[in-house]
């Protein structure tokens, strides 16, 4: 277990938190993961004594400060919490100081989940403190992912066992991703400290998840009687596509829509302009498709993926190319902060597809001296480059500033 430390503890048992944690030292030999300390994930109601990630799970520790030591405490998630028997009381007026903890869970999951991160089961531990001898827990409460106890060694790695129950660990590169969104400032680990805290290798994911998506299919004994089953099937699947034909062709013979069989991508309007899509791709290597200041940034940052497009138009009967990249940052704090250095003159940018091999006929060789526009909508970058298909370019022609305009609403996904 890797230890971050971001901040102070909210809480006084947020200390025996991080004690119980740092006893079982960096590596996998005990459980492995990283504990992000004194943590504010953004969206999140309120600080954070830890965020364990773990290669089969996420936990969120909230800290409770009881008044006095107890020998027995009853926890139930929505009653009348109870020290040695005697009702515990706050300031607040609230019952159960766990309804605080599972609002902070939710959002810590919800944050997850609308970063697209890995989807690896979000649960929750309430550390109390400052001593308890016993906790009482209804089994229904253990069931839905809560556990209060106090922060001992013991306790609390018995606790990440039976919580962090993933069928598959997740990765290294997507533990980096998981600890980029939750934490708001500073750099992921490298990959090498990430597998060394048992996150698994990418490749043996793919190995592992090919096994298990492609069952194993029983040899059938006889074929006799299968063929008349497997012929009805191919009819029946034949029989639909002769329907959908049918449908599709408006119940004409049309032989030059049977020459082309594969369909073309739609035609994208803007403004009242046509844009013809041009090819598209997608990957979570950001660094590597960048150049200049952009590229430096990006290669001690955390970038969630770069989608990028191309498009085509026509304006006064020249054709004109498109070049679109959107990049998902972890928050809205670095897009802002890209944005500042890609908006800079010079600062490099984007590769363009074109210049990875991937022009088509009758676009433009490259898209240098483009007219260029940079947006940031939350957490997304958008850079638009725009260029005539042929003859001279520049940058600051009104037409293609144009065109760069309304390409910052053009989908950067294509079909």
């Amino acid at each position: 277990m890797r230890l971050i430390r971001l901040g102070t503890e909210p809480s006084q048992v947020g200390a025996d938190v991080r004690a119980a944690l740092s006893t079982w030292g960096n590596g996998d030999a005990v459980l492995g993961g990283i504990a992000l300390l004194g943590v504010r994930p953004p969206d999140c109601p309120r600080d954070l004594d830890a965020v364990i990630v773990l290669p089969r799970g996420v936990l969120v520790v909230v800290g409770v400060d009881l008044p006095d030591p107890a020998m027995r405490l009853e926890a139930p998630l929505n009653g009348q919490w109870k020290i040695d028997g005697w009702p515990l009381t706050r300031t607040d007026g609230a019952l159960s100081p766990a309804a605080e903890a599972l609002e902070a869970s939710t959002a810590v999951a919800r944050r997850i989940q609308d970063m697209r991160g890995e989807p690896l089961p979000v649960t929750t531990v309430v550390a109390v403190g400052p001593y308890v001898g016993q906790v009482v827990q209804a089994t229904v409460d253990l069931n839905r992912g809560v556990r209060v106890l106090h922060p001992k060694p013991t306790t609390l790695l018995a606790a990440a066992r039976e919580l962090a129950t993933s069928d598959r660990p997740c990765s290294a590169e997507h533990a980096a991703k998981l600890v980029a969104v939750l934490a708001p400032t500073g750099a992921p680990p490298s990959r090498q400290v990430l597998i060394a805290e048992g996150f698994s290798d990418a490749a043996t994911d793919l190995a592992s998840a090919s096994t298990m998506l492609l069952p194993k299919i029983k040899a059938v004994p006889t074929t006799r009687k299968v063929l008349p089953y497997v012929g009805g099937v191919v009819g029946f699947i034949l029989l639909i596509i002769a329907l959908i034909a049918s449908l599709s062709s408006g119940g004409t013979a049309d032989s030059s829509a049977s020459a082309t069989p594969t369909s073309q991508p739609t035609t994208v309007v803007v403004d009242g302009r046509n844009f013809s899509p041009r090819g598209a791709d997608r990957t979570d290597d950001c660094a590597a498709h960048a150049f200049g200041d952009v590229q430096a940034w990006l290669s001690g940052h955390m970038c969630m993926q770069l989608r990028r497009a191309q498009y085509e138009t026509t304006v006064d009967g020249r054709k004109v190319g498109v070049a679109i990249a959107e990049l998902s940052l972890p928050d809205a704090t670095r897009a802002s902060e890209l944005n500042v250095i890609a908006s800079t003159a010079g600062a490099g940018g984007i590769t363009a597809l074109v210049k990875e091999g991937k022009g088509w006929p009758g676009g433009p060789a490259s898209f240098d001296r483009s007219a260029i526009r940079v947006s940031v909508k939350g957490a997304q970058l958008r850079i638009t480059q725009v260029v005539w298909a042929e003859g001279e370019q520049n940058a600051a022609d009104p037409k293609l500033a144009q065109i760069a305009e309304q390409a910052l609403r053009l989908p950067a996904a294509q079909q």
